[in-house]
C-alpha cells in the first residue's frame, strides 16, 4: 500500500515519509512538474529520513527528460535509499502547466522520446561499455567520472503507464509496461477514458501476461498498480480491494488529489497517513 502526496515541500515530503513508515505504509510518491518542487530533492530527503518504505514518482513524464539527466537522478536516490526507488512513467497528460514552458511535439514523438529515454536509462545503469542509437538520443561509451552502479539490479524498477482499450485486437499501449517492471492501467472505451473496474484490470492483465510469455519473460516480480481514493475523493475505484487483489494488483494507492493545497490540506493529508493503510 502506498500513498501520493498532492503538494508538500521536500521538508514536509520527508516528514511524511517518516509517519508513513511508522504507522505501515509500504511506499510514498510525488510527482513531477516543469516548474515546481524538485520531485528528486524530496525523494533524496524522503530517503534520509526513511530506513524502510519504497519511494517513487507518480508519475514522470519521461519523454521531456533527457535521458542521463533521468538516470543519474534515479542511481543518485537509489544508492542514497539503498535501494528502496521506483520510476513511473507515462507520455505526460498535457496541461497549462507543461505547455507554458514546452511545445506540444505530439504524441507520437513524445512515445518515440519516452522509448529512447528508458533505452538509456537502463543501458547506463547495467554499466560502460554502453551505446545506444534511437531516434531521439544516442549514446556512446564513455568512462569519465561514471558513477557507481544502482542498488536494484538491473536497474530500479520502472512502472509505466498502458491504456488497455477493450474494442481493439491490438494493444499497442500495453506492449510498453509489458516490457519493463509494472503497468499502471487505464482503461479508454470509444476514445474517452473509462472508468476503471477489477473486471477491465483482470482482461488488462491477461494481456500483459501473454505479451511477457511471449518474450519468455514470467510475471514473476512485475507490479500492476491501481490507484484510489478510500476517502472518496478524486478516483472512484469504490470495487473491495480484494476485488482489486483478485483481478491481478499487487499495489494499491491512495490517490487524494482532491485536498486542498495549503497547510490545512497538508494537516489533512498527515491524517489520512496516520490513521495507516486501508485494509
Amino acid at each position: 500500500m502506498g500513498f501520493v502526496v498532492p503538494y508538500a515541500d521536500s521538508r514536509d515530503f520527508a516528514d511524511l515519509a517518516a509517519l508513513g513508515e511508522e504507522h505501515g505504509w509500504d511506499a510514498i510518491f510525488t510527482w513531477e512538474a516543469l516548474w515546481g518542487v524538485d520531485a528528486w530533492v524530496s525523494l533524496a530527503a524522503a530517503a534520509l529520513a526513511t530506513e524502510r518504505i519504497r519511494l517513487g514518482t507518480l508519475l514522470t513524464p519521461a519523454a521531456r527528460f533527457k535521458p542521463w539527466d533521468l538516470a543519474s537522478r534515479v542511481g543518485t536516490v537509489d544508492r542514497l535509499s539503498k535501494g528502496r526507488v521506483t520510476l513511473s512513467v507515462g507520455l505526460g497528460a498535457l496541461h497549462h502547466g507543461w505547455v507554458a514552458f514546452e511545445a506540444d511535439e505530439g504524441r507520437r514523438t513524445r512515445a518515440e522520446k519516452l522509448d529512447d529515454v528508458l533505452a538509456i536509462y537502463a543501458g547506463l545503469m547495467a554499466g560502460q561499455p554502453f551505446a545506444f542509437e534511437g531516434k531521439h538520443y544516442t549514446a556512446r561509451p564513455t568512462d569519465f567520472f561514471v558513477p557507481d552502479p544502482p542498488v536494484q539490479k538491473p536497474h530500479p524498477p520502472v512502472w509505466v503507464v498502458g491504456v488497455y482499450f477493450p474494442e481493439r485486437e491490438r494493444q499497442r499501449s500495453l506492449e510498453r509496461p509489458a516490457r519493463w517492471n509494472g503497468l499502471l492501467p487505464q482503461v479508454a472505451e470509444d476514445g474517452e477514458r473509462a472508468k476503471a473496474s477489477p473486471e477491465r484490470l483482470a482482461e488488462a492483465v491477461d494481456i500483459v501476461r501473454k505479451l511477457r510469455a511471449g518474450e519468455g519473460r514470467s510475471m514473476d516480480g512485475f507490479d500492476v498498480v491501481v490507484e484510489g481514493d478510500t476517502f472518496g475523493g478524486w478516483v472512484e475505484n469504490v470495487a473491495p480491494l480484494a476485488d482489486w487483489e483478485e483481478a491481478g494488483a499487487t499495489w494499491w494507492v491512495e490517490s487524494w488529489w482532491n485536498v486542498e493545497r495549503g497547510p490545512e490540506g497538508l494537516a489533512e493529508v498527515r491524517q489520512r497517513v496516520t490513521a495507516g493503510p486501508p485494509s
